[in-house]
């Protein structure tokens, strides 16, 4: 290969070994042409950012065409279509966390909503939802983006007073953390958690702090821990039906382990709001997403719930009439994107 072609390459992102030159077009050949097809064709950035719509742009116009046709691109509906991130408050946030060596849930997860978060706005603070122990996870679930290991990196010693400080300087007054799961520590990074909500009341006793937890593989006493760390809202994510638990979620996660999970906090904190969240369009039946929520419901175990789903579910008015406080069901609904909001409704009817 010449030097000028090396050149080339390198200016358009390419890497070069030695004499190869290692390129998505070259890397593409060697697949196998359905695979190479579906590359080609399918989405690409583009159908994730806005763009003009028709004013008379409605789901009629994409009904019966969401599938795509052989020799066709799929194109994603205005509703599943987000802006650009970008703004002088999500620079900031960006440069504060890089500074801090924290991580977030908005990028790790690649959430929809990390403009709207970051940005903020005239009438919304802007805020990330920080994920503690790391941007590396020991288990592996099917549909989660994270990074996975059986040994990640040790846990930063630093990660809850520089929590604290990123928190002090966007001048929130909710905060959501959550977290990879941690099984190669003794108690699944439980201490961890409980140490950065004790810093985050320390700073500002009045803050409200929500954590969305990993399971500790079903050890009470770490549940315990973060229970009584002084948060005000403590969430643990089903994620699914029962039915298709060991299909969605790592093989050391389950249904029973979670509701047992929810329902210790609730024996050993009764005052403290607990949360959940289940995801659609992974196959499940109305008849299983019902029965889930009333086993959540007959357990008195969540407080709020939130649904994501590529449409907005018809069936809010079911979890209402369960008797769950606050429920938020939307196309791309992820619990953290919902928690400020959440509780603020979920005060209200305590309020009533």
């Amino acid at each position: 290969m010449s030097l000028r072609c090396v050149d080339a390459a390198r200016s358009l992102g390419a890497r070069v070994f030695g004499r190869y030159l290692c390129s998505p077009v070259r890397a593409l050949s060697f697949l196998p042409d359905k695979k190479k097809e579906f590359l080609q064709t399918g989405p690409d950035l583009q159908d994730f950012v806005s763009g003009d719509l028709a004013d008379k742009s409605t789901w009629d116009e994409y009904k019966g065409n969401l599938k795509r046709q052989k020799g066709e691109r799929l194109r994603l509906p205005p509703w599943l279509k987000t802006e650009i991130p970008m703004g002088k408050n999500y620079n900031k946030l960006k440069t504060t966390l890089r500074n801090l060596n924290l991580h977030t849930v908005c990028e790790e997860a690649r959430c929809p909503n990390i403009g709207e978060c970051w940005g903020g706005g005239e009438y919304a603070t802007a805020t990330a939802t920080i994920m503690l122990m790391g941007d590396t996870c020991t288990r592996g679930c099917r549909f989660c983006s994270v990074k996975t290991a059986r040994n990640p990196p040790p846990l930063d010693a630093n990660e809850p007073y520089n929590t604290a400080k990123a928190i002090a300087e966007w001048g929130l007054d909710y905060v959501v953390l959550t977290s990879v799961d941690r099984d190669d520590v003794p108690d699944g990074g439980a201490e961890h958690i409980a140490k950065t909500v004790s810093c985050l009341k320390g700073r500002n006793p009045k803050i409200l702090v929500e954590c969305l937890t990993p399971d500790f593989r079903g050890d009470l006493r770490a549940v315990e821990k973060v229970a009584l760390s002084g948060l005000d809202v403590y969430a643990h994510n089903v994620e699914t039906v029962p039915e298709l638990q060991r299909k969605v979620r790592d093989p050391r996660a389950n249904f029973d382990q979670s509701l047992c999970v929810l329902k210790h906090v609730k024996k050993v904190q009764p005052d403290i709001v607990t949360k959940t969240s289940i995801m659609l369009g992974l196959g499940e039946t109305d008849e299983q997403v019902h029965a889930t929520m009333k086993d959540d419901s007959e357990n008195k175990v969540p407080g709020a719930a939130s649904i994501g789903q590529w449409e907005v579910p018809a069936s809010m008015s079911r979890a209402k009439r369960m008797d769950m406080l606050q429920i938020a069901a939307t196309c791309e609904g992820k619990d953290a994107f919902f928690g400020r909001h959440g509780m603020r409704s979920v005060q209200l009817m305590w309020t009533v």
